[in-house]
């Protein structure tokens, strides 16, 4: 035989031409004689070398040219019948594990190249006949497993064994118990092809069917190979795809009459013990392969999936859910998925839960989660969430999962993690979970409510980031097609009803803990205190989260696409908060009113609920609307007694009559003059208009104000507001008339008067208009929430009309009550948020702000200096800092006022205000910057707004340099002042220049020197050539040094000799604070400050006025400093002889707080001066009978927090006071 050609020439010559064949190009030109391969097959001299090459040779003929052996073969059907059974025989005779493969391999090819089932036929009696013969199995694994490898070849065998060869597969049964577990592997493999097709198994004899359930039980029971174990998995896979099967396997215990019909051979095996599948499962869960776990893991699920009241018992009493939950501990993807899996099937009985299993490996769940969400698997990540969300929601009220806080905060943060992953069919079922989390019972104690606020913070959040649907995604929703490209859409809106759930969720849980003491706040929280994790700041958190978040999101997605679904939870989550916090609820309610929630409720409403369709949204919007309309009743007309008697009958008659009301708007009309028949009972027409009128009224007066196109002429005008004035005396049952058409009457006056937008009630024009205005906002302050309201609603034109009626009411009025404030600073701040939005929106829009801001200014001005800060005041001072911030510096018009504001609340504040609100502004970066620049540019400018823009920074910037060193506020941005702009400032001062910039420059330099010239928010800076000196004096000094602390003391000197007011006192209190830190720092040059000769004149041209000059609080602070630091320029004769004939001559009830205060400073330094010793023991006595009559004065209150007006400002009398002492402001 050649190396390529199938002939045996030593018998070759023997054999007729025909079964020879020359072969093509294909297979290298070689020959093949089929009768020398059958002798060689059969021979016993050749080796099994020999016979394998000849295999091989024969196996390549027929891959590489197929048609070839077929065709010699068909000549004689004997003799192929005699070829096949050759090559069976050969699975007995031959030994070498080579040549048996090769022999299957060429058998399996040449029965696919005949292509007739009469061979097949012929294949499988052959091997029922060699079974039979032979009485046992042994030495059938290669025939076995030829046959295991045509059943895969040919599937179609699969039907002919399981109708035609029954005795040939039950003979195939003793093999189970046979030893060799090779053997009963081969054996396992053609019963899993068997059952593998469809009907084959069914036809299938029920005897040698529950016989086999039994020996396949047992022999997985005493596997030792992983082989075997895989092909019994296998076909036990297969088996479990049959109820009827799946109960003869969980039924069957042994096959103890298995046997009684077989010969077993000596070897074979005795008969099993009984072992259920559920115990073998489990043993298989426990080995430490990840293949056989989750072949066990899997056949668990397969068995459950038929009936798990039936069969989850039996497992569960088998401990199998703790051995699934010690396999979460793996990372393998399948393994997690599979036990994850099995659980929920677990799951579906209730004995899981009674026997604590879920409180056994809830710990385990949470862990492998954590480690499931890093995966990229979204399958296992879904399928973990769902165990959990299932755990969470079945698990029995009376046995909680986390009854410690470290457990609580371990699931919400898995949960939060789940939510935040990028898939969105991930986060809805982490969104499921929250929603399971939010129930009562899993709530640790203390209750975590910070981890709520988490949850609530993910879940919501997630919703802002959701696409919004699309033209193509509604109409792709609405028709049968075009399904798939919009399920990026259907999954967005999955999301979002998940979330109002869980959000809806979060709010009854609030509910729930508010009817709870003990749930309340933590245990561990100070009494009265807010605290992040108490009931009070989770519903707090909850409104503002459907405020802020929900609100908006819903609506922008239902304009686009509606859904019942979620407007029914959209609606259930605004009726919870009407429970959560009712302080808020006044406010809540307006605003949701002002922002037209009555014509969207009540047009979801017609558009869905109409015909009796969606009771569960109809009964969401009924509810929503009567709760935010008694809320908006029970703010009207509370003074009356009968108010809650009203209140109750509208909420009755609201909730009988709404769930009817599902008529959209264009049928109001014929509603409302729709006659009721001759009986209306209370849910007839008559009550449904009453509710509809109630409903129109409540909207109207919150948002939907109509206008006619006609406005009445002025003289209608007058007379109406002349009528509203009058009958708010005269007759005070018709203010409801005032209530309800005031403020549109206010609108059409404004619109029609002609004249300036601001009132000024001595100009020109002020006319009887204006008296008639004036006189009714007089009698009737509510009159000013119409124009403020008028201010909120209107355009820029008439809101700056009804802007200049406020001003110029404010400006008649010497005074400000509180009430009258507390009436008009919330509402200011609405309006100032208005404007926040618009400027936001584009240029142009600002109009009113500076109206708005000076009405601040004037309020402030106004108002007792006393007066707390309130949550208005805090939330004014933020919005009007963020506004300073982000104005241009040129617009002066904006900008003044606000700063002014600013300053004049940072000098009024109480003290235990002052730090929050030094907060609020030192954390303003763009109001620092804003500062920056104003003081970098307004000394080079000379204009009259640029003095006053410097003279307000400089009054604020000293202000909050005083503060923030009392309070050690943290400062985020520094501000650089320039020491030699301001010295240049004082000592070369333009004739033009205005005494209240000087004197705001003087105050800031003053407030530098209280604090050392050292501030964490105040810079000095001084030229490069200035840098800190070597000489101990200048040293000493640094920054000022001992040059600019001269410059300054001429400074000061010459404006003292202005003797103007407001820079006279500047001017000592300034001169003051430099000596003092000329003493700290340098006390020789204090001393040569004061001893100069100029202070000899400036004594002497202030004392030579006389009169009233003489007593002049700075004047006699002056002097009083001068003694202090030891100066020779005062004398007793003539200087202090003169203060104290003026003081004699005067009543000392006369004098004034703040000179009474100066004179007693001066005289007792005068009495314990060791240099200015009165001359004579009568000048002594004159100086102690003052002190004296000064000391019998009662306290008097000097009023320095007061604010007053000085032209375009309002400035804090307090920075131009006196002072008696070495610190403070």
């Amino acid at each position: 035989m050649s190396n390529l050609n199938v002939v045996y020439e030593k018998i070759h010559y023997r054999h007729d031409p025909r079964w020879l064949r020359r072969l093509g190009p294909a297979a290298g030109g070689a020959e093949l004689c089929v009768a020398c391969a059958i002798e060689m097959m059969e021979s016993a001299e050749l080796s099994s070398v020999r016979k394998s090459v000849a295999l091989v040779c024969v196996g390549g003929v027929l891959k590489r040219s197929p048609g070839i052996l077929k065709d010699v073969l068909l000549q004689d059907q004997r003799v192929c019948l005699h070829f096949i059974a050759s090559l069976l025989g050969m699975l007995h005779a031959v030994k070498d594990q080579a040549t048996l493969e090769q022999t299957i391999q060429v058998l399996v090819q040449l029965l696919l190249e005949l292509q007739s089932e009469k061979f097949v036929q012929c294949v499988l009696q052959e091997i029922n006949t060699q079974l039979s013969e032979q009485s046992g199995v042994r030495g059938f694994l290669p025939t076995f497993t030829f046959l295991g490898k045509l059943i895969d070849a040919v599937p179609a065998l699969v039907q002919v064994l399981a109708t035609q060869h029954i005795p040939l597969l039950e003979q195939l049964c003793a093999a189970f118990l046979f030893p060799d577990e090779a053997l009963k592997s081969s054996v396992c493999y053609i019963f899993r092809g068997v059952w593998g097709c469809e009907g084959a198994g069914q036809s299938l004899p029920p005897a040698l069917r529950d016989r086999l359930c039994a020996l396949l039980l047992q022999t997985l029971s005493s596997a030792s190979t992983p082989h075997l174990t895989i092909n019994c998995l296998g076909f036990l896979k297969q088996l479990l795809k049959l109820g009827e099967v799946v109960s003869v396997l969980m039924n069957c215990r042994s096959e103890q009459d298995c046997a009684e019909d077989l010969d077993l051979e000596p070897n074979s095996q005795p008969p099993p013990k009984p072992c259920s599948l559920p115990l073998i499962l489990k043993k298989l869960l426990l080995s430490g392969d990840e293949t056989l776990q989750v072949a066990s893991v899997q056949s668990m699920a397969a068995v459950l999936v038929h009936s798990p009241s039936q069969y989850c018992p039996l497992f569960i009493q088998a401990d199998i859910p703790e051995f699934l939950y010690e396999r979460l501990s793996s990372r393998s993807e399948v393994l997690l998925w599979s036990v994850y899996g099995c659980l929920l099937l677990l799951m579906d009985d209730p004995l899981f839960f009674s026997q604590c299993h879920s409180v056994y490996g809830i710990e385990s769940l949470i862990r492998s989660l954590k480690e499931a969400l890093r995966m990229n698997n979204q399958d296992v990540q879904r399928q973990g969430l769902l165990l959990l969300t299932e755990t969470l929601e079945k698990q029995p009220a009376g046995v909680r999962l986390f009854p410690s806080g470290p457990g609580f905060a371990g699931v919400a943060e898995v949960v939060v993690g789940g939510v935040l992953l990028p898939c969105l069919q991930v986060a809805t079922q982490a969104a499921r979970a929250a929603t399971a989390l939010f129930r009562l019972n899993h709530q640790s104690s203390p209750v975590l409510y910070k981890e709520l606020k988490g949850l609530v913070e993910a879940v919501i959040g997630r919703c802002t980031e959701l696409p919004l649907p699309t033209a193509t995604h509604r109409r792709a929703a609405g028709s049968l097609t075009g399904a798939e490209p919009s399920s990026q859409y259907s999954r967005a809106g999955e999301f979002l009803l998940q979330a109002l759930v869980c959000f809806h969720g979060a709010c009854r849980l609030a509910e729930q803990c508010a009817g709870e003491p003990d749930l309340k706040e933590n245990a561990f929280t100070a009494p009265d205190t807010l605290s992040e994790d108490s009931l009070q700041s989770f519903c707090l958190y909850l409104l503002h989260c459907c405020d802020s978040v929900c609100i908006p999101t819903v609506t922008r997605h239902c304009e686009r696409a509606g859904s019942a679904a979620v407007l029914q939870q959209f609606f259930s989550v605004l009726s919870c908060q009407f429970s959560l916090v009712p302080s808020l609820m006044p406010l809540f309610s307006n605003k949701l009113a002002s922002s037209g929630f009555f014509r969207l409720t009540l047009e979801r409403k017609a558009a869905f609920c109409a015909g009796k369709r969606n009771p569960a949204l109809n009964t969401a919007c009924s509810d929503f609307l009567q709760r935010l309309s008694s809320s908006l009743l029970s703010q009207l007309d509370t003074n009356t007694s009968s108010h809650q008697q009203d209140c109750e009958d509208s909420a009755d008659l609201l909730e009988k009559c709404l769930p009817s009301l599902c008529c959209c708007l264009s049928e109001w009309p014929s509603l409302l003059c729709e006659a009721p028949g001759p009986v209306d009972g209370e849910e007839g027409p008559r009550a449904t208009q009453y509710c509809l009128l109630i409903l129109l009224y409540l909207a109207l007066q919150h948002g939907d104000r109509s206008r006619g196109p006609a406005p009445p002429p002025p003289s209608v005008l007058r007379a109406a507001l002349y009528l509203l004035s009058v009958t708010q005396d005269n007759s005070p049952d018709l203010d409801w008339l005032a209530d309800r058409f005031g403020p549109t009457v206010l609108e059409l006056w404004l619109t029609q008067r002609p004249g300036p937008d601001v009132f000024d009630p001595s100009g020109p024009d002020h006319g009887s208009d204006v008296s008639v205005l004036l006189s009714l906002v007089e009698k009737n302050p509510a009159t000013l929430l119409a124009l403020l309201g008028v201010m909120c609603s209107s355009e820029s034109r008439l809101a700056s009309q009804a802007l200049g009626a406020l001003r110029g009411f404010l400006l008649a009025r010497p005074s400000c009550d509180p009430a009258l404030s507390n009436l008009l600073r919330p509402l200011l701040l609405q309006v100032l948020q208005r404007l926040a939005v618009e400027g936001s929106e584009g240029p142009g829009v600002l109009g009113p702000l500076p109206l708005v801001l000076q009405l601040l200014c004037l309020i402030q001005s106004s108002v007792s200096a006393q007066a707390e800060m309130d949550s208005s005041d805090f939330k004014l001072l933020y919005h009007v800092s963020n506004l300073a911030g982000k104005l241009k510096a040129s617009n002066t018009e904006a900008l003044l006022p606000a700063l002014n504001y600013l300053y004049c609340s940072a000098r009024l504040c109480s003290p235990h205000c002052a730090n929050r609100a030094m907060s609020i502004l030192l954390c303003n970066d763009g109001l620092m910057d804003q500062l920056q620049t104003l003081l970098d540019l307004c000394p080079t400018s000379s204009s009259s707004s640029s003095s006053s823009l410097l003279s307000c920074s400089c009054l604020l910037l000293s202000a909050l340099v005083h503060l923030q060193r009392v309070h050690s506020a943290q400062v985020h941005k520094r501000i650089n002042l320039s020491l030699d702009n301001m010295v240049q400032l004082l000592c070369f001062r333009k004739r033009k220049t205005d005494s209240l910039s000087l004197a705001s420059a003087l105050r800031l330099l003053q407030t530098a020197l209280d604090v050392d010239l050292q501030s964490p928010l105040l810079a000095l800076t001084v030229s490069p050539s200035a840098q800190r000196p070597l000489l101990d004096t200048e040293a000493a000094l640094h920054p000022l040094g001992s040059h600019r602390a001269q410059c300054l003391i001429a400074a000061l000197n010459g404006l003292l000799l202005e003797k103007q007011e407001l820079l006279l006192i500047a001017s000592v209190s300034c001169l003051r604070s430099l000596l003092v830190f000329l003493e700290r720092r340098s006390p020789d040059t204090a001393l040569h400050a004061v001893c100069q000769p100029w202070s000899r004149f400036l004594v002497f041209s202030l004392l030579s006025c006389g009169g009233a000059s003489l007593l002049h609080p700075a004047v006699l602070q002056l002097l009083e400093l001068l003694v202090r630091f030891g100066s020779k320029a005062v004398l007793w004769e003539p200087d202090l002889v003169q203060v104290l004939e003026a003081a004699e001559g005067r009543e000392m009830k006369e004098l004034g707080g703040a000179a009474a205060q100066a004179l007693r400073q001066l005289l007792t330094q005068l009495l314990g001066s060791q240099s200015q010793q009165p001359p004579t023991q009568k000048h002594r006595e004159r100086a102690q009978n003052l002190l004296d009559s000064l000391g019998s004065l009662p306290p008097t209150d000097t009023q320095n927090r007061r604010l007053l007006r000085v032209g375009e400002l309002s400035v804090c009398l307090s920075d131009f006071t006196v002072k008696t002492r070495d610190t403070g402001m």
